[in-house]
């Protein structure tokens, strides 16, 4: 299994939809981020600000603190990301 460290922090998880059909979104807000190893295949998609990745039944939209082009240039040099140029 192949993993992606990252300095994450606040972050958003999804927890399904209610009754209307609206999100259920739990806002977690953290004092101090933390280096965190993400599973490659738990990836959704990554953002300038946001990475989204699966976990169990939900989803989490971590914030991260690293530059989007470093963690891009990192993963197309494990020749896990499909750049167009």
């Amino acid at each position: 299994m192949k993993f992606l460290k990252l300095t994450v922090g606040n972050h958003q998880i999804m927890h399904g939809f209610d009754q209307d059909n609206k999100e259920i979104i739990e806002t977690v807000s953290v004092e101090n981020p933390i280096t965190k190893l993400i599973a490659i295949d738990r990836i959704q998609s990554i953002s300038e600000k946001f990475i989204l990745t699966t976990y169990a039944d939900r989803l989490i939209y971590w914030e991260y603190e690293e530059r989007f082009e470093d963690v891009i240039s990192r993963l197309d040099k494990l020749e896990l990301a499909i750049l167009i140029k």
